[in-house]
């Protein structure tokens, strides 16, 4: 009897190429994240990072390429694509300019996801569970726009983790935070990985994730320059004080956000 065919990866990126206004922004990106990696992307200002972030979630559609969740191609039937099994938490923005919500009804709104604009039973529950996951759970029906840049970053932690999904793609997910947060947090992807969950972590150095971290893929002027084992911390960026918080200044990312914390959440993030 042959053996079973292996389960897809969680994600593979194609030959990837965005255009923006007929500018190119990817020129050609290929990866591939397997169960339980932990994977940087990392590269200086306007190298596509986070042009591609929104590739993969759905956001900013390829101009040519296939990004394939759990082996779903994002291009195909919106139905078809496991949308559920993906967690996205978008770099730290004002959440007092947005609708005004509670912590867990920002955290509720991460289980909206794809075709479905309705949140399963027991959603709530749900999002006790993932404050509790994040060390919030007692800040649960506090107004979001009174909570700390690190509280809210957590909240948005929280958020990507309310649909259990077993990807995690994470925008720069430790600035704001200090530093017991920063390790809490650190601990938490340990333990989701340890578990078979992937981490795709957006980041200017590897700082605290550093540790955990098994490759970097590295843009530079929207290509790869490097796909491999992640590089040593810059001078004085290894120091568990140093404060990791970076605009991008990625093409496609040159405005500073708004989080709408009352808004359901597009394909499959919510960030508008």
């Amino acid at each position: 009897m042959a053996d079973p065919a292996p389960a897809p990866s969680p994600l593979e990126v194609d030959d990837v190429r965005v255009s923006i206004d007929g500018q190119p922004i990817l020129r050609g990106v290929s990866l591939t994240v397997r169960p339980g990696e932990r994977v940087a992307l990392m590269g200086p200002n306007g190298s596509g990072k986070s042009t591609l972030v929104r590739a993969v979630v759905g956001v900013r559609p390829p101009t040519s390429g296939i990004v394939r969740l759990h082996g779903a191609d994002l291009a195909g039937p919106r139905r078809l694509v496991p949308w559920r099994r993906l967690g996205y938490m978008p770099q730290r923005s004002s959440a007092a300019a947005g609708v005004p919500a509670t912590a867990l009804e920002v955290v509720a709104a991460g289980d909206l996801a794809g075709w479905r604009w309705r949140p399963r039973r027991g959603v709530a529950d749900r999002a006790r569970t993932a404050l509790d996951r994040v060390g919030l759970a007692d800040r649960a029906a506090d107004p979001v726009h009174i909570l700390s840049g690190g509280q809210q970053q957590r909240i948005l932690l929280a958020r990507a983790l309310v649909r259990d999904p077993d990807l995690l793609v994470l925008d720069e997910p430790l600035s704001a935070m200090d530093t017991a947060s920063q390790r809490a947090t650190t601990d938490l992807l340990a333990e989701f990985t340890a578990g078979g969950g992937a981490v795709v972590v957006v980041l200017h150095e590897p700082g605290p994730l550093g540790p955990l971290l098994d490759r970097a893929v590295v843009l530079r002027h929207g290509r790869v320059v490097h796909d491999g084992a992640p590089p040593a911390p810059a001078a004085g960026h290894d120091h568990p004080d140093h404060h990791h918080d970076h605009a991008h200044g990625d093409t496609d990312d040159a405005r500073p956000g708004v989080l709408d914390v009352g808004a359901p959440l597009p394909d499959p993030s919510g960030v508008r």
